[in-house]
């Protein structure tokens, strides 16, 4: 009997094997997970009252979780994420970032940012408000300052998959035609930027004391199939946890440009602006990409 994993036939002996070996890796994770939620739920009361220490420690409870599973998807299944633009960046700078969606694993491409800027701990994603509601799980969402209504009360990076949705050819076929309908710019292999968060969560937060950049990030794969690569093919949430030498079947790229918010209009139809060149530009980034597969060249920054 065998199975499809990894884009080849399987051995069901071998997916066994390979399962007890995630097991093996994953279950300390899970267990260290359900104990960090725990806590955080405790820590929930006290956030209230002292806002600053709840939130250090809940970040040094975080920056040790999502570690983990980043170790877990690096060091021992081996991927390797090509990383360019991260030398620019500012030590321990919050930001608002913004990028492309194209898969879960896309959350392990900016965690890689996050650990090479110091702001693992600090990486504040935009949830669902009814996840708070969750025992532990939505509680440690909430005391760890996730957005599941704006606020922000302590430096941290916030981050928004500007698009809303993953990137699929249907989606794409339907930006397609919402762009050339609407008389918009069309950006290659991406989806159109919902343009309406970004602007709010900009005039929201501009003038704080905290935020002072917005990073645009840019993710891209590539899977490996015969003698070439399919482009835009990520593993899914169960092979990046599963499937050891995930560098032999894929390469993995995340792009950063730093923009200091004092720079950014305050004008709404110029915000939209930015960000709608943000992506046109991030088209072309990965259309280079495309064309570097098509010649053998590396993805490594020059």
């Amino acid at each position: 009997m065998t199975t499809r994993l990894g884009g080849r036939s399987t051995p069901f002996a071998w997916r066994l094997v390979l399962g007890l070996r995630c097991a093996v890796f994953l279950t300390p994770w899970l267990l260290h997970l359900f104990v960090a939620d725990v806590i955080l739920s405790g820590l929930l009361p006290l956030s209230w009252l002292l806002p600053d220490l709840c939130n250090d420690i809940s970040s040094a409870i975080a920056a040790s979780v999502w570690r983990g599973v980043q170790l877990i998807f690096t060091r021992i299944n081996r991927a390797n994420i090509i990383v360019s633009g991260a030398e620019k960046l500012p030590p321990d700078e919050s930001a608002i970032v913004v990028s492309n969606h194209i898969e879960w694993t896309d959350f392990y491409m900016i965690q890689e940012l996050a650990i090479r800027s110091g702001m693992l701990g600090r990486c504040r994603w935009f949830a669902k408000q009814q996840l708070k509601w969750v025992p532990f799980l939505g509680w440690g969402l909430w005391a760890m300052g996730m957005p599941l209504r704006l606020r922000l009360t302590a430096s941290r990076g916030l981050i928004s998959y500007s698009e809303a949705t993953r990137y699929t050819p249907a989606k794409r076929l339907e930006t397609e035609r919402w762009c050339l309908q609407n008389g918009k710019r069309l950006p290659q292999h991406t989806l159109y930027p919902r343009l309406k968060g970004f602007i709010a969560s900009v005039q929201k937060l501009r003038d704080t004391r905290h935020i002072e950049a917005v990073y645009d990030v840019t993710v891209a794969y590539a899977r490996k199939v015969g003698d070439g690569y399919e482009f835009l093919e990520p593993p899914t949430f169960a092979q990046s946890l599963i499937l050891p030498r995930l560098d032999e079947d894929w390469k993995f790229f995340v792009h950063v440009e730093r923009y200091a918010l004092e720079d950014l209009s305050r004008n709404e139809a110029e915000l939209a602006d930015w960000l709608e060149d943000r992506w046109i530009e991030k088209g072309e980034r990965l259309e280079t990409l495309r064309r570097k597969l098509l010649d053998g060249s590396s993805w490594e920054p020059i």
